[in-house]
């Protein structure tokens, strides 16, 4: 088994540290979607709700009247 040294522990902490920040910035830069009067973020989350429509995050859902909405699984 390789043994890992200070420095494969430090650049990997540093990437860690980098990746967050790009999707940090990212979800910051990202515009917002319109869904009736509400403003939900463009996140991919799918739910479906009581009545058997689906929406793209609970937000988006919610802002539509959805009620009991569970995450569809899909991804």
């Amino acid at each position: 088994m390789r043994r890992l040294n200070r420095s494969m522990i430090l650049a990997a902490a540093a990437a860690v540290v980098i990746a967050l920040g790009i999707g940090l910035v990212a979800a910051l830069l990202t515009p917002p979607v319109e869904a009736g009067s509400c403003r939900c973020p463009l996140i991919y989350a799918p739910v479906i709700c009581d009545h058997g429509k689906t929406f793209p995050n609970p937000c988006v859902a919610e802002c539509r009247g959805g009620k009991n909405c569970v995450p569809t699984g899909e991804l």
